[in-house]
């Protein structure tokens, strides 16, 4: 996130932004968030806030326009390697596939763009649908979506707040991907590629 938000300042001018110090600010404001609506209005106050100390409001305003759009294009993004794979085994099985995104409009055409919207029927995006994870409504209307049972569904997310504990209150499995950890745990997986190992779990009455 830094790293982009330095390069496009430094376009306009700005040479003298840090990318380690614009990932902290960034970090620490995305953490306080709070009921984040995902609109370009609140993307703009996020951005201010990780510039704060670096550049004024006035200049923060000229960068966001080019920032919004760099997301939107498939060099602001790296897809791990395990991804595509992962994805072409579990369609080649027959799985129904979908996306539950907190995102915004900038989500559809960026997934066709990365060559990944082939592999999903549904893509549910918070802005579009009105809620964001982890209320139970997003992933309900993924259900209706899918055409099946929530106890048929796995869910798979890299935030336990957000991913894990909103598709359990819909009724739908739920895995934490973490990439990062040091050992397995239960109803945690380490790379996409574990997925293709899993069974969904007997449901409980």
């Amino acid at each position: 996130m830094g790293h982009v938000y330095g390069e496009v300042a430094a376009l306009h001018g700005y040479a003298n932004t840090k990318p380690e110090i614009l990932n902290e600010r960034f970090s620490a404001a995305w953490r306080a968030k709070g009921n984040f609506d995902h609109s370009r209005r609140a993307w703009l106050e996020l951005v201010k806030q990780s510039f704060s100390g670096s550049l004024d409001q006035a200049a923060v305003q000229k960068l966001f326009d080019d920032i919004y759009e760099r997301f939107a294009a498939p060099v602001a993004w790296q897809i791990f390697d395990d991804v595509q794979p992962t994805l072409e085994v579990l369609r080649g099985r027959g799985l129904k596939l979908a996306v539950i995104s907190n995102w915004d409009q900038r989500l559809r055409p960026l997934l066709a763009r990365l060559g990944l919207s082939e592999f999903f029927e549904p893509i549910i995006v918070s802005v579009e649908v009105g809620f964001a994870k982890p209320s139970p409504q997003i992933f309900e209307r993924a259900v209706s979506l899918l055409g099946m049972p929530a106890r048929a569904i796995i869910h798979v997310g890299d935030s336990f707040a957000e991913d894990i504990t909103g598709a359990i209150s819909a009724g739908l499995h739920a895995v934490l991907i973490d990439r990062t950890a040091t050992r397995h745990q239960a109803s945690s997986i380490r790379t996409l590629t574990d997925l293709c190992d899993l069974s969904a779990p007997e449901p409980q009455p």
